[in-house]
This record gives C-alpha cells, sequence and structure tokens, in this order.
C-alpha cells in the first residue's frame, strides 16, 4: 500500500514539473511569473490555477494552464475540438466586463505543449471549495482543504450568481450554457466570478425583439471536454433540443442544492445513457417534494423548488432571483454593498460606515477580512472618509492575531498615522492606543506610534491635549522606559508649564500621578517632585494635583520620599501652599493630613537613627570600661587581638597575612601570564621567611630585676638617664617608680623600654624606636576613631624637649614600662623637674587641648576631693590600651594619676579650663 502511495506521489510531481515546464514555453510567461500551483477550475476541471505576479507592476495574478498532455489519448480531430472549445471560452471571457464575471488581465497564449491566460488573483473555483479536488497539487493546499463556506458567503455568492446572470440574459442576451460549480470562482476576496463560456449561445435575434437561442443535439460520441457538465444541464437540452434564458435558471437552482449538500449534485447522470437517465430526471422533478430539498434554507425552498421546475415558463428569471427575501440578509447586503462602493458618494460613504461597527460582529473573521477590509483600506487614498473607516479598520484589528494584524493592516495603516488631518485621526488613534501599542511592532511604535502621541501633547487644540493626557495612564504600561522618560514625561511638563488652560494643566498633574508607578524611583525624586515647585499657579484643583503627586510619591511602596528630601524640600513647599487663601476647608484638611503623615514618618525615622547610635556608643563605652578593669594580662591579650581583628579587615593583620598577600599578588600576575625565574624565587624566600615567622612563639612581656649594668661603654638608656638627672635641681613630690623608665615621654619612653626589653633578647635597638614610631601612629588612629583632635596635637609633641610640654600632658608624665619586684638602685634626683609644673604658660593650653566637648562617660574617673586631673589622660588610657608596646602600662590608668602640686590649683587657667570640660 505505502509503495502504490508513493508511485502515486511521484507520477503527481512529475505531471505538475512537466505542467511548470510546459508553462515555461508558453508566451504567457514573458510578462508574468509563475507561482505556485493553488487551485483547478472550468468544465471538467482541466485549467490549472497557479498564482503569479506581473514582471512590470510586481501586481498578483492568477495564471490558469491548460496542459495538452491531458488529451494525448484523443484523436487528432477531437484533440482539435477541445481546443477549439476551451479558447473560445477563454476568448469569450475576454470580450465580457462585468464585476460578476472572472476578469481577464491578459489574453489566452497558446504554445506547443499548454494553454494560458491571465485573470485576477483566484482562491478556488467553488467545485475545489465543496470537495471536488481533481487536477489539484499534492498534497494538497491547506487553504482548499480546510475551506469553509458559511452562511453569509453562500447567499452573497448565489447572490453574485443571479446577478451574473441577470447581466449575461438582459444585457448581453446570451445564455451560458454550462454554469456548474466548477466554472464559478472564488476571488483571492471571496466573491463569485463566473467564467468557462465554451458552450455560451448568442441570441440570433435582433437586439430590440425577444432573444431566441439555437441549440445543438447532444452528441454522446464526442468527448467530454466537448460537452456541458450533463449533471447541471436543464432537461430541455437533451429531451427537446431547446434552450433558453431559463435553462441557465435551472443550473443555479442545481448549483444551490448542491451548494448546502455539500457538492452534491440533485442527480447523478449516467453519460452513457445520457436520454433514459434526463427521462427519469424528468418524472422525479415533477414529484419533487420537501424530503429531497430539506437541506436547503426554508427561506429559499420554494424559490429552488420552481428552479428546479420542468417547465422552463415557471423558473424566475435571474433579475427576480436577485429581490428575494433571502438574500435581503445584513451581512449579504453589507457585502453587496461594498461591491458597489465606487458608484457611493462620500455623504453615502459615510454613513454606511457609520453603521458598519454594528455589522462587523455579526460575520465570520475570514469574510470580514477577505471581503470587507481590502474594501475599507482602499478609502485611506480619500483623506475626508479616513475618520470614518479608519473605526472600522480598528475594529478589526482587535479581532486579528499580532500576525495578521502586522501583514494585513499595519502595512495599510502606516500612512496614517503620519495624517494630521482632519484633526478626528488622532483622536481614533488616541482612543485605539493600547491596541496599537500591543500588537505594533516595537520599531513601528517609536517611529509612526509615539511620535503621534508627542504631536498630540503638543496640538494647539486644548481637546485634543486634554484627551492625550487622560488616555496615556490607560497605556503607559505599555510604552519602553526610555521613551517614556526621554520623550512623554517632558512634554507632559511643558504642557502643564506653557498651556493658559486650567484644565490641560490640571490634567497634567493627574496624568503624572497616574503613571507614578511606571517610573524609577530617583527619576520621580530628582525630576518629578523639583518640577512641581516650577507651577506657577495657585488655584485650588493645581494644589490638589501637586499634593496628589506628593502623597503618591510619599505612600508608593516602590518610590518613597527619603527623609532628607521631606524636610529640605517636599515640606518646606507643602507647608506655604497649605494656607493659600483659595483653599476650602475640606482642602486644607487634605493638605494637613499628608503633612502630619509625612512629619510624623520624618520623626520615627530620624528617632529611630538616633536611638540606633545611642545605642552603639553605649555599647563602645561599656566595651572601654570592662576594658580598663580587666587585669593588665587581659587588656593586653585582648586588645591584641583587636588589632589582630583590625589589621585583618584591612588586609595586613600579621607579617604571615603580609607575606599571604604578596603570595597571592604573585598568583594574580601569574593567572595573568607566567612568572619569571627571578619572581619565582623571591616568591619562594617570601614563604620560607613567612613559615619561619609563623613557627616563632610570640613575645610575651616578662618582669625582670635589672642589675647594676657592667658595661665598659654606655648604652643609650644610660646616657638619657645622664642627661635627665643633669636638669634635675629640685625635688618633686611624686610616688616612687622603677628607675628604668621614669623619664619617658609617650614616644621616648616606649622607645626605651622596647631598646631594654629588646636587647634583653638579643635583637638591634633600632627596632625599639620604629616601635615608638609605630605607637604614635596608632595614636592617630585612635584620634579618628574617638574623633578626639586633641591626641594627635598631643602625639606629636612627643618629638619637643621635656621643658616645654604642657603640665597636662602625658608626654612628661611619668611611665612605668617595666614593673620591678625591688629596687635595688637609688632613683636619681628629679628635682629639676619640678620646674615644669611652673606658672610658666604651656605651650598648650587646657582650652586647646578641650575644643571639642568629652564624652559624659569621662566624669566618672574626676578625683573624688576637688582634684584636677586631666580627660585627656583618660582618653590617652584608651589610647594606650589600643596601641603598640603600651600594654599593662600604669600611666593610663585613671588611678595611678600623680598628685598634681600645689602650685597647679593657684592656675587659673587650668582652672577655667576643667570648669570648662566637667562642668
Amino acid at each position: 500500500m505505502e509503495s502504490m502511495l508513493n508511485k502515486l506521489k511521484s507520477t503527481v510531481t512529475k505531471v505538475t514539473a512537466d505542467v511548470t515546464s510546459a508553462v515555461m514555453g508558453n508566451p504567457v510567461t514573458r510578462e508574468f511569473d509563475v507561482g505556485r500551483h493553488i487551485a483547478s477550475g472550468g468544465n471538467g476541471l482541466a485549467w490549472k490555477i497557479f498564482n503569479g505576479t506581473k514582471k512590470s507592476t510586481k501586481q498578483e495574478v492568477a495564471v490558469f494552464v491548460f496542459d495538452k498532455k491531458l488529451i494525448d489519448k484523443y484523436q487528432k480531430f477531437e484533440k482539435d475540438q477541445i481546443i477549439d472549445a476551451l479558447k473560445r471560452g477563454v476568448q469569450q471571457l475576454t470580450r465580457l466586463r462585468h464585476p460578476r464575471l472572472l476578469t481577464v488581465q491578459h489574453p489566452l497564449e497558446e504554445s506547443r505543449d499548454c494553454l494560458a491566460f491571465c485573470t485576477e488573483p483566484v482562491c478556488a473555483s467553488l467545485s475545489n471549495v465543496l470537495g471536488n479536488w481533481d487536477n489539484l497539487p499534492s498534497p494538497l493546499p491547506s487553504d482548499i482543504k480546510e475551506y469553509k463556506l458559511y452562511d453569509v458567503e453562500m447567499k452573497y455568492g448565489l447572490l453574485q450568481v443571479s446577478e451574473g446572470l441577470s447581466f449575461l440574459h438582459s444585457s448581453v442576451k446570451m445564455v451560458h450554457g454550462n454554469l456548474t460549480p466548477e466554472n464559478i470562482i472564488l476571488n483571492k476576496s471571496g466573491a463569485w466570478k463566473i467564467m468557462g463560456f465554451d458552450f455560451s449561445i448568442q441570441s440570433i435575434n435582433p437586439s430590440e425583439q425577444e432573444p431566441k437561442f439555437s441549440c445543438k443535439e447532444w452528441d454522446p460520441n464526442l468527448p467530454s471536454l466537448c460537452l456541458p457538465n450533463p449533471e447541471y444541464l436543464a432537461p430541455e437540452y437533451i429531451l427537446s433540443v431547446s434552450c433558453e434564458t431559463a435553462s441557465d435558471m435551472y443550473s443555479l437552482g442545481a448549483i444551490m442544492y448542491a451548494v448546502f449538500n455539500n457538492g452534491k449534485p440533485i442527480f447523478e447522470v449516467n453519460k452513457q445513457d445520457i436520454y433514459k437517465s434526463f427521462s427519469r430526471q424528468l418524472d422525479q422533478l415533477s414529484r419533487l417534494g420537501a424530503n429531497n430539498l430539506q437541506n436547503i434554507p426554508e427561506e429559499v425552498r420554494e424559490h429552488v423548488k420552481l428552479l428546479l421546475n420542468v417547465a422552463p415558463a415557471v423558473r424566475p428569471d435571474a433579475d427576480q432571483m436577485t429581490k428575494i427575501p433571502f438574500f435581503d440578509d445584513v451581512g449579504a447586503m453589507t457585502l453587496q454593498y461594498f461591491d458597489s462602493l465606487f458608484q457611493r458618494d462620500n455623504l453615502q460613504k459615510s454613513q454606511f460606515f457609520k453603521g458598519l461597527p454594528k455589522v462587523l460582529p455579526k460575520l465570520p473573521k475570514r469574510v470580514i477580512v477577505q471581503r470587507i477590509l481590502p474594501s475599507l483600506t482602499s478609502e485611506f487614498v480619500n483623506p475626508d472618509m479616513v475618520p470614518f473607516v479608519l473605526p472600522n479598520v480598528l475594529l478589526i484589528a482587535e479581532e486579528c492575531t499580532k500576525e495578521e494584524y502586522i501583514k494585513l493592516i499595519l502595512p495599510d495603516l502606516s500612512p496614517v498615522f503620519k495624517q494630521q488631518e482632519p484633526i478626528q485621526i488622532l483622536l481614533i488613534f488616541l482612543q485605539k492606543m493600547d491596541l496599537l501599542l500591543t500588537k505594533t511592532p516595537p520599531d513601528e511604535i517609536k517611529n509612526s506610534v509615539l511620535p503621534m502621541v508627542y504631536r498630540a501633547l503638543e496640538a494647539p487644540s486644548i481637546q485634543i491635549q486634554e484627551l492625550c493626557l487622560n488616555i496615556i495612564p490607560t497605556f503607559a504600561n505599555l510604552i519602553d522606559y526610555p521613551s517614556m522618560k526621554n520623550s512623554l514625561i517632558p512634554r507632559i511638563k511643558n504642557a502643564c508649564l506653557q498651556t493658559s488652560s486650567l484644565a490641560v494643566r490640571v490634567n497634567s498633574l493627574v496624568c503624572l500621578g497616574k503613571i507614578l508607578e511606571y517610573l524609577d524611583k530617583w527619576f520621580v525624586l530628582d525630576d518629578i517632585l523639583p518640577f512641581l515647585q516650577q507651577i506657577p499657579s495657585k488655584e485650588p484643583a493645581v494644589l490638589m494635583g501637586i499634593l496628589g503627586i506628593y502623597k503618591c510619591t510619599f505612600s508608593h511602596k516602590k518610590l518613597g520620599i527619603t527623609k532628607e528630601q521631606l524636610a529640605g524640600k517636599v515640606l518646606p513647599h507643602l507647608i506655604p501652599l497649605s494656607i493659600e487663601n483659595n483653599l476650602n476647608l475640606n482642602q486644607f484638611n487634605s493638605f494637613i493630613s499628608v503633612i502630619k503623615e509625612m512629619l510624623n514618618r520624618l520623626e520615627v525615622e530620624h528617632k529611630t537613627k538616633l536611638e540606633q547610635i545611642h545605642i552603639m556608643q553605649e555599647q563602645q563605652k561599656s566595651l572601654d570600661i570592662n576594658q580598663m578593669n580587666m587585669p593588665e594580662e587581659t587588656k593586653a591579650s585582648n586588645m591584641g587581638n583587636q588589632i589582630d581583628k583590625v589589621f585583618s579587615n584591612l588586609g595586613a593583620d600579621s607579617m604571615s597575612n603580609r607575606s599571604d598577600c604578596k603570595e597571592n599578588g604573585l598568583l594574580a600576575n601569574q593567572r595573568k601570564g607566567s612568572l619569571t625565574l627571578e619572581e619565582k624565587q623571591k616568591l619562594a624566600k617570601e614563604q620560607e621567611q613567612a613559615q619561619k615567622l609563623k613557627s616563632q612563639p610570640p613575645l610575651k612581656p616578662q618582669a625582670h630585676t635589672v642589675a647594676a649594668p657592667v658595661k665598659q661603654t654606655k648604652d643609650l638608656t644610660d646616657t638619657l638617664r645622664e642627661n635627665m638627672a643633669s636638669l634635675t635641681s629640685q625635688p618633686i613630690n611624686k610616688p616612687k617608680v622603677p628607675s628604668s623608665s621614669s623619664f619617658s615621654s609617650l614616644g621616648i619612653g616606649m622607645g626605651i623600654s622596647s631598646v631594654e626589653s629588646t636587647k634583653r633578647n638579643g635583637l638591634n635597638a633600632n627596632v625599639g624606636f620604629q616601635s615608638s614610631g609605630f605607637g604614635m601612629g596608632v595614636g592617630t588612629v585612635s584620634q579618628n576613631i574617638f574623633g578626639n583632635t586633641g591626641v594627635t596635637g598631643m602625639a606629636n609633641m612627643n618629638m619637643l624637649p621635656a621643658s616645654n610640654m604642657s603640665p597636662y600632658s602625658p608626654m612628661s608624665s611619668t611611665t612605668v614600662a617595666v614593673s620591678q619586684p625591688s629596687q635595688q638602685n637609688r632613683p636619681p634626683d628629679m628635682s629639676a623637674l619640678d620646674s615644669l609644673f611652673g606658672p610658666q604658660k604651656p605651650k598648650v593650653s587646657m582650652n586647646q587641648l578641650s575644643q571639642q566637648k568629652t564624652n559624659q562617660w569621662l566624669n566618672q574617673f574626676v578625683p573624688p576631693q576637688g582634684t584636677n586631673s586631666s580627660p585627656l589622660g583618660t582618653q590617652m588610657n584608651v589610647l594606650g590600651q589600643s596601641g603598640f608596646g603600651l600594654q599593662g602600662n600604669p600611666f593610663f590608668n585613671p588611678q595611678n594619676f600623680a598628685q598634681p602640686t600645689n602650685r597647679m590649683t593657684t592656675s587659673s587657667s587650668a582652672s577655667n579650663d576643667l570648669k570648662d570640660i566637667f562642668g
């Protein structure tokens, strides 16, 4: 079975290829390009129909081709008779011109292999549509296979055939002689057209007399293509060898029967015994009842029965058939009106187009697209008709898919987008803007649709501007954001600022308020809200519009107004507006309600922020107090952990981490390109050094007993002691301290203690001074953390001589760097230091040190019995706990401060400074 199907398919394909090659030799191809095989028609469906285009104008046509190979089986004289009949039918059709007859675009051309002529674009023959698929390509075209005739198409098609017969009978005085579904062609728009005049009979009487037609006797020996189709032929042709115009009316009745019965003719004729078949048919026609016509609509059943009557005189004529109630259908009448549209004036057209929207929903979509849409779009060339036609075209567009809209409607609609007159065109487009933006491609929207909206916003007509502003929010979600931001919003703002119409200004504000949700938050805050302050009008409607935008922005989840803008811009603008004299009580209440909401949110947000800051400060204070109450060793350990944590965040927590950073840097470079040999060696050395540092135990402060050095050369410590001892002239009341660090300032003291410790560990003394310098750098970091500008000033004073230091400077205070269990050496004379605490003017006053108000928590360190103590020492205590080499130094504990001399209490400057600080 499969092999048979493949053989049949290959045979059909071969025949189609042969036909195509046959057409290529026909003169028709000089002017026309032949395309796809789409249908078949004519007597016996002998004509193959191809789509085609005219080469010069690209006009679409249908090419009818008769392949002479179909008649190879006949004798030569039979072939000649067939060819003559076909030629006669085409030549007759070419001479006749009527809307109900198929229009010939190019006359018949004959070549050795085929006959061909061109007509208006064609869809199929009625026979193809009714299910007769002879002489069609394989596979069957889907547009024919799925074609279904709607009731309105049947009614109007039969009406068109009746009108064509009326033309032939009344005007041309001609009998068609072979009216069958094969000779009724549906053009591209779905209109029914008559062709196949192979056996037409012209009247032999003069035109002014009653027409009379001569009829040839039926010859069963002739080929079928030389004879009419007997299934649609009136009985008098065969039985009485006569014909008249009523004979065509019988054929119309038989066609109507076939149309309503899926293409089945009323009688099947035995062509071998034609006379016997027609005699039997005559008897059945005389007894035709309702059972035979049950599929025919009831309102036309009696008329079909009359058309099939045996007596020709009883049959209605063509003109009478065009007026029967069956054809008074709204759809059929509408299609008929479109066919005669070119005969109407503008007033008649406008009235018709106004009522068309009520009719369109009653018509099938295919009928509308095939028949009505082309007629509507053809009216776009008439500007006066566009406002009447355009609503119908857009109504059809709503029922089309996006692909159908782009293919069938948009090409004709694009020029209309640019028409500015009459103004109603713009109004209609604005009302259907959501449809246009939904189905129009983005490029066409940007090039045609949105510019039309921009023109409407800039139109001189106030009504157009109002309508546009009212409609924009309905399709704002369909506009792309760049066009909204850069083109649409600026024009709305200009319309609001430049108009002299209160309605336009208010509608502009309302429009902006409705489309805020489609905008970006910062664009609204930076562009829309500042624009509100530029509006000059103070009318209540304008003020309420401004309030509405503020409220929408303020309350919208996606937008919102920051508290900085609320305090700095929004409230200063709204509060004066709220007391405008033009506002009534309700409007004033609306303003006050929004203002209160804004103030409440402002209060809540800022209070929350301050509470969070306060909690963070309290937590920091608690941490500092806990650290000061800890044992020295725990502090040192915690401080070391904190320092490690800080510098680990900075990416330089230890030597090993710095080595890792370098290693990571080299590895990063390695990703970019291969390392050189020197770089690899350097990387290996750094890794080795980092590994050694990691393996060494951490250095811990240990208690020492300082023995008298037995050296021939003096080290740095002894030299400094002797220099400081030479300055001593008067004793000073001070607690006993170990001699190893009695003279150190912040920087130098750190250096000395570090030198001693380093020397004991066998390291170079220079490392100790580097540690001192690093400790001063930490003091600067501490200044940035705690916000005390005095710390840096004092830390930088460590390079000054001791005699020039302020009395309360930590540089001049005694420092215990290493605690010793017993003191073996006599302390040097420190009386010379008393001069440092004299009444002379200090280099840095306490007022300068206390320019910033100290934290409250420092008051707890004020000595109880009115003892003056600098808060700076307390801050330095905090600093000392977080710097290098200062862990466990009792100088930074407030309880270890030395009591000042009596001369210190008499200093008015110091007393005033303390009052400023502690109150």
